[in-house]
């Protein structure tokens, strides 16, 4: 009844690191289901980033990028007597990597001008040494759950 079959997916780390977070980063970035492509994309971003920053691996610069981007905290909406508040609540673990995942993808892509791979490892440079697009996203969301947080008690309802 509550067996777990052989059938069942296995998780893989991405070809090059053997990350299991670089490659839900790579599945993230992929469009119209070009894997290789966003993989191009992706290696050649952390090449960028090795080129510059000398001392630390590629992939350890990714992965403390996203940490940084990571939310601790958000504004959810509850309906409480006919009326819409911005509750605080904690982000769950797996929400927080979607949301940096995420955040940072939409800066990359909002950036004109540049080669993707060179504006991927701009922003994950940035997110690395916390500036840049995807961790102000972060610091507003941050900064909206503080304004709301006399909206706290309304949580745990």
């Amino acid at each position: 009844m509550g067996r777990i079959t052989a059938s069942r997916k296995q998780l893989k780390g991405d070809p090059v690191y053997d990350s299991l977070l670089a490659s839900k980063f790579i599945n993230c970035l992929m469009w119209d289901g070009k894997k290789t492509a966003a993989q191009r994309v992706f290696y050649g971003a952390l090449d960028i980033i090795k080129a510059k920053i000398t001392d630390k691996e590629p992939i350890e610069v990714f992965h403390q990028a996203l940490d940084n981007v990571k939310p601790n905290i958000e504004v959810r909406s509850k309906r409480v007597g006919g009326a819409s508040y911005q509750v605080p609540m904690q982000v769950q673990k797996g929400r927080q990597q979607s949301l940096a995942i995420r955040w940072v993808l939409t800066a990359v892509r909002d950036k004109k001008g540049q080669p993707m791979a060179q504006k991927l490892a701009s922003e994950l440079m940035d997110a690395y040494n916390k500036t840049g697009t995807s961790i102000t996203k972060r610091e507003n969301v941050h900064r909206m759950a503080d304004a709301n947080k006399a909206f706290a008690h309304f949580a745990w309802n």
